[in-house]
């Protein structure tokens, strides 16, 4: 049986957050995450349970169940897909101009149209 303050830590660990970052992202002081994690709370507002949910990209159910082992992917889109998929294709863009093989030309046209679409 996995708690829910274990499954937060875990999950926040995973996902390389601080208690503070993942306050900040669901609303609570950092005191509070600690509370979840080392002191065996629980939050006391229902609507947390969807936002660290949504932070973490899983479903609420494995977050409220004890007996649930493994953190399933949340089958809607949360506020936080759209900040990781740009951080994916940065990363990316990064190890291709890292990479020696675009020209100056090349970058220039890519960041070109990533301005464009932006704008757009």
């Amino acid at each position: 049986m996995t708690t829910f303050g274990d499954k937060i830590r875990k999950l926040r660990k995973e996902k390389k957050m601080t208690q503070q970052k993942l306050g900040a992202m669901v609303g609570v002081s950092y005191r509070t995450i600690r509370a979840w994690e080392i002191d065996g709370r629980y939050p006391k507002q229902s609507s947390l349970y969807q936002k660290l949910a949504d932070a973490f990209q899983c479903q609420v159910s494995y977050l409220m169940n004890d007996n649930e082992t493994v953190c399933l992917g949340n089958d809607e889109p949360s506020e936080y897909s759209g900040a990781k998929q740009a951080r994916q294709i940065l990363e990316q863009a990064a190890a291709l101009f890292a990479s020696g093989t675009m020209t100056n030309e090349d970058k220039t046209i890519f960041m070109d149209e990533i301005t464009r679409l932006y704008l757009e």
